[in-house]
């Protein structure tokens, strides 16, 4: 495994000997996570890859105090990951969209602005950008009712990234989107991320996307959970349409393609000593 980049600045996320066991001590007790170890530079886009069930949207929920480890720590731009979730440090975005149905498309991006004590002309106006953004301009007073699943999820993610947090959790939100559509929305948090200067952990189950959009690709084992590899994309940050043709790109792809093919070998190689 690579060594996590060093900068002279404080790490954004540190994730350090954390552990996560469900149902600790009961027959049906699950080891979700084991030991790991994780700095992520402020600035930085990491994507978090692996098999089903290997415990990549666990590790999101605990940075994001979602849940509590069984052992270690997470601290977030020098805090405990509990005071910045109460300090609103981050915005999130899931693969259910999780708006609220009595409130407007409008008001639901409105909604981090309105608990950070934006006024509602600044908040309206913000709104209106990112409904820009996420090509919804026309759907500002509906209900998420109203609106397909796809659509859902893209005013989630405009809601997500509607007060510039300095860090972004973000678990397979393109996953319901059109490819098309799904490719525009890498392009602009890419953009998005980079002119703010955010931090991204992002979960995803397509190499591809994965690469695309990282920095660092941190490659999973399945349960429990471990971190076996982290690659480096070495891409750069003006990544266009062509980024998806270059040989660089496929190499990557490659890379971690094999990363995650050796972990499948592995694992069946000790299924098969278990007989």
């Amino acid at each position: 495994m690579e060594t996590p980049m060093t900068s002279p600045s404080q790490p954004a996320v540190v994730v350090t000997g954390l552990n996560k066991i469900f149902n600790h001590g009961q027959p049906n007790q699950v080891d979700a996570l084991v030991d790991i170890d994780l700095e992520v530079q402020p600035g930085e886009f990491i994507s978090l890859i692996g098999p089903s069930g290997c415990g990549k949207s666990t590790l999101l929920r605990l940075v994001a105090d979602l849940l509590e480890p069984t052992s270690g720590a997470v601290t977030i731009n020098g805090k405990s990951a509990h005071q910045a979730r109460v300090d609103q440090d981050y915005g999130m975005a899931f693969q259910q969209s999780g708006l609220f149905e009595w409130r407007s498309v409008e008001r639901n991006i409105e909604l981090p602005l309105e608990l950070k004590g934006w006024d509602k002309a600044k908040r309206r106006e913000r709104a209106k950008e990112m409904l820009e953004l996420v090509k919804l301009p026309e759907f500002a007073q509906h209900m998420p009712w109203q609106l397909s699943g796809g659509m859902q999820q893209r005013v989630a993610i405009a809601r997500a990234l509607a007060s510039h947090p300095k860090l972004l959790l973000m678990d397979e939100p393109f996953g319901a989107l059109d490819e098309m559509t799904r490719e525009h929305m890498q392009a602009e948090l890419l953009r998005i991320c980079a002119a703010a200067g955010t931090t991204v952990i992002f979960v995803t189950h397509s190499i591809p996307e994965a690469v695309y959009l990282a920095d660092r690709v941190v490659v999973m084992s399945p349960r429990p959970g471990r971190i076996t590899e982290i690659v480096n994309v070495g891409l750069g940050r003006g990544r266009t349409e062509l980024t998806r043709e270059a040989g660089e790109f496929f190499a990557r792809v490659t890379e971690v393609r094999e990363a995650l093919r050796g972990i499948e070998m592995a694992d069946a190689a000790r299924g098969i000593e278990d007989r």
